[in-house]
C-alpha cells in the first residue's frame, strides 16, 4: 500500500479489512492468504474516459467518467454506478474493494466493481441528465455486458438514469440483455429492487436482537441516517415490524424527533416526494413533533436509541458519536451505508462488545449488513437470463434467506478465527471480512491468479 498515491477513502477500507485478517488466527491457520491478500487489493482493471456533453444552453461540458472492474474470480464485476461532484478514484476504489466481498457473502456468482462520473444532477434539467447519460453511456458500453460487468445505480443513478442509459447500450450494441440492474420492472428489473438494501438491512438486524437474545422490534428505538432509498425503505420496514423511527438526515441536516415525537409513515412518503425532486430535508415542514438541525447528522441528537442504522454515506459516524451512542444505551449498530463508521468508531463498537458481556454493543459491517441490495440485483441477472420474473413473495423470501445466510456466515466465521471469552458475541465485522475474503481467495487460487 505504501506505494500507492494518497487515496484514503481506498486506504481505509483496506486497513479494516486487513486489520481484521491479522488479529485473527486466519493466518496462523492459512499463512498462503497473506499473498492472496497482496492480489485481491489491485484491481483487474481500471477504466477512465473522458465523458462531453452539451448543456440546455449549447455549451459543451465535460466530466470524469471511471469504472474500477475489482475482481471477477466469483463471476461478473457487479457495482454501482455514482453521479456526484465527489466521485474520484479514491472512493470507487474503495466501494468497489468492498463490493468483491460483500457480493461474496450474498451466495451469489457476482465478482466486484464500482463506476460512475464527477457529474452533479443538481440542478440540472431533465434534458441535460438524459443527455449526460446517454454520453456516459456510449463510452461506458464498450467494456460492460451481461456476462462480463453488470452495474446498478447508486447515488445520483435511480431509475430514470438506469432507463437512459439501458436505452443507449441497447441501441448501440443492439442487444436487448441483462447489461444493467435496477431496471423498470416491465423491461426487466425485479419487484423489490427499490425496497431491497433497506429492507436487508432490517432483516440481518432481527438476527443481530434474537442471536442477542434483545427479542424483536416492536417497541425499539431506532436512529436512521439518510433520506435516500436506503433510509426510507429502513424506517417503513422497521416501522412495520413496531419500532419507533426517531431520525432521518440528508448533507445540509437531521429531522429528530422531540418530546416523544417519531418519524411516521406519512413523513416518509413526504420525504420520498421530496427527494424525487432532488429537494433537502430543510424544505420539509413535519407535523408532528419533529424538529430540522442544519448542519448536524443526528447521533448526538437522538438520545436513547436501541438501534443505529447509518445509511447516508461513508463515515458518517465518527469516534466522538460513537462514545455518544453507547453512552445513550445504544446496543446494535448496523451500516446500510458502505463504510458508514470510522475505524475509529467501529473501535469503539468493538471494545465495547469485548468488555460488556451481558449488555454488549454489537456492530455490523456495511459489506454484509447492507449487501441485500446487490443481492437482489443479483436475482435481476437471474430472472434476465431466464426470460422470467418472479413474484414480490418469492424476491422478498430468497432475500431473508440471503440476509440470514450473510448473518450466520459471518457469525460462524468469527467462532472459527477470532478468539473470544467466555459470554463474549462473536465480532461480525471480522467474521463478515474473513468469509468474504476466503471465499474469494480461494476462488482466485483455483483460477491461477495467485499461487
Amino acid at each position: 500500500m505504501s506505494n500507492l498515491p494518497s487515496e484514503p477513502e481506498f486506504e481505509q477500507a483496506y486497513k479494516e479489512l486487513a486489520y481484521t485478517l491479522e488479529n485473527s488466527t486466519l493466518f496462523e491457520q492459512h499463512p498462503e492468504y497473506r499473498t492472496a491478500l497482496k492480489v485481491v487489493s489491485i484491481p483487474e482493471r481500471v477504466i477512465q474516459f473522458r465523458v462531453t456533453w452539451e448543456d440546455d444552453a449549447g455549451n459543451l461540458q465535460v466530466n470524469r467518467g471511471y469504472r474500477v472492474q475489482f475482481n471477477s474470480a466469483l463471476g461478473p464485476y457487479k457495482g454501482g454506478l455514482r453521479l456526484h461532484p465527489s466521485v474520484n478514484l479514491s472512493i470507487l476504489k474503495f466501494l468497489g474493494f468492498e463490493q468483491i466481498f460483500k457480493n461474496a457473502l450474498t451466495g451469489l456468482m457476482m465478482g466486484g466493481g464500482k463506476g460512475g462520473a464527477d457529474f452533479d444532477p443538481k440542478g440540472k434539467s431533465d434534458a441535460e441528465i438524459r443527455r449526460f447519460c446517454v454520453a456516459f453511456m456510449r463510452e461506458l458500453s464498450r467494456h460492460i455486458g451481461a456476462d462480463t460487468d453488470v452495474p446498478a445505480g447508486d447515488i445520483g443513478v435511480g431509475g430514470r438514469e438506469i432507463g437512459y442509459m439501458f436505452g443507449t447500450y441497447r441501441r448501440d450494441r443492439n442487444r436487448f440483455e441483462g447489461v444493467l440492474t435496477g431496471k423498470g420492472t416491465h423491461w426487466g428489473g425485479s419487484l423489490i429492487r427499490p425496497e431491497a438494501t433497506g429492507y436487508g438491512l432490517v432483516y440481518y438486524v432481527t438476527h443481530m436482537l434474537e442471536i442477542a437474545g434483545a427479542g424483536s422490534w416492536e417497541g425499539k428505538r431506532v436512529a436512521i441516517s439518510g433520506s435516500g432509498n436506503v433510509a426510507q425503505y429502513a424506517a417503513l420496514k422497521c416501522i412495520e415490524l413496531g419500532a419507533t423511527v426517531v431520525s432521518l438526515s440528508d448533507s445540509k441536516g437531521a429531522l429528530v424527533a422531540v418530546d416523544d415525537g417519531f418519524v411516521t409513515v406519512e413523513d416518509i412518503e413526504a420525504i420520498m416526494d421530496l427527494k424525487l425532486k432532488r429537494k433537502s430535508l430543510a424544505e420539509y415542514t413535519p407535523k408532528g413533533n419533529l424538529k430540522y438541525i442544519e448542519g448536524a447528522r443526528p447521533w448526538v441528537h437522538v438520545g436513547h436509541v436501541d438501534v443505529a442504522l447509518p445509511c447516508a454515506t461513508q463515515n458518517e459516524v465518527s469516534k466522538e458519536e460513537a462514545e455518544v451512542l453507547v453512552a445513550n444505551g445504544c446496543r446494535f449498530i448496523a451500516e446500510g451505508s458502505n463504510m458508514g463508521c470510522t475505524l475509529e468508531a467501529i473501535e469503539v463498537f468493538e471494545n465495547e462488545r469485548r468488555t460488556k458481556k451481558g449488555d454488549a454493543i454489537w456492530y455490523a459491517p456495511g459489506k454484509a449488513a447492507n449487501c441485500g441490495g446487490v443481492a437482489v440485483s443479483g436475482l435481476e441477472m437471474a430472472q434476465n437470463s431466464q426470460r422470467l420474473s418472479w413474484t414480490k413473495e418469492e424476491v422478498d423470501q430468497k432475500l431473508k434467506d440471503i440476509m440470514k445466510n450473510a448473518f450466520y456466515n459471518g457469525l460462524e466465521t468469527a467462532k472459527k478465527y477470532v478468539p473470544m471469552e467466555e459470554g463474549e458475541l462473536p465480532s461480525l465485522v471480522a467474521g463478515s471480512n474473513i468469509a468474504g475474503f476466503v471465499k474469494v481467495a480461494q476462488a482466485m487460487y483455483e483460477h491461477g491468479d495467485w499461487w
